[in-house]
């Protein structure tokens, strides 16, 4: 199978990087997948691959699972992933990731330098962040930002965040997932790759797990502060080449 050991890496240190943070499998795997293959290849690719992972964190964090929580990124993202689908083949991709990267840049250094107060976030944020959320990721296969950034603002523990990531990500994943499939953009070169690859998914996302465990919920925040920045770095490379 072409390109099959790259791909293997590759998709081993993404699995890492959502095992540590919760987040964070596509943005890392994307830039470098198309070195390989093309997106409408790279993009349904991750999201199978990406539902290997959620399903893993989601059973692995079920006890911290609030569903009052997760509800409002759900009804948001549905009508999301509907645009992005669409968004896919019209949207001007290198100007996107551009002015997606600044804003993760701009969040997460505000967040490091400026103390910010945990408030009570309106369910209508949830919605918001779903709703974009849904869009980038059937487009991009990078949706997490918008929930991430949501989830950090809302004063959570460490374990409700990424617990709240991970189940939301896998459900919104199957729905990402089932219209890619229908729009013919899941092809059987695509599965081929998703199941040869499932070995350094599973290891990947294994060994982040354990690391994870070592974190106290201020020092994980950093760490997913840290994370949005090297998103945002990752998306200028991939938009300017």
């Amino acid at each position: 199978m072409e390109h099959y050991l790259p791909i293997l890496v590759i998709f081993f240190c993404g699995a890492f990087t959502q095992g540590l943070t919760g987040f964070g499998f596509a943005l890392v795997s994307i830039p470098l997948l198309v070195l390989f293959v093309d997106i409408k290849t790279a993009v349904p690719l991750c999201m199978l691959s990406g539902l290997v992972i959620t399903a893993f964190l989601s059973l692995q964090l079920r006890a911290h699972l609030d569903w009052r929580k997760i509800m409002p990124l759900l009804i948001g993202c549905l009508p999301g992933i509907l645009v992005g689908t669409f968004l896919l083949i019209k949207v001007n991709e290198p100007l996107f990731k551009i002015l997606l990267g600044t804003m993760l840049i701009a969040y997460a250094l505000y967040r490091l330098f400026l103390v910010a107060t945990p408030r009570a976030i309106h369910r209508a944020w949830g919605w918001a962040a779903g709703f974009a959320t849904g869009a980038i990721s059937a487009a991009f296969s990078a949706g997490g930002p918008p929930t991430i950034i949501y989830t950090t603002l809302t004063g959570w523990k460490k374990d409700e965040i990424k617990s709240t990531l991970s189940i939301f990500f896998f459900m919104s994943g199957v729905a990402t997932a089932a219209a890619h499939a229908l729009s013919g953009l899941t092809t059987a070169e695509v599965v081929g790759l998703s199941a040869a690859t499932l070995p350094g998914v599973l290891a990947g996302v294994w060994t982040g797990s354990l690391l994870y465990g070592k974190f106290k919920t201020d020092g994980y925040i950093k760490l997913v502060l840290l994370g949005l920045i090297l998103m945002g770095l990752l998306m200028y490379k991939s938009a300017l080449g």
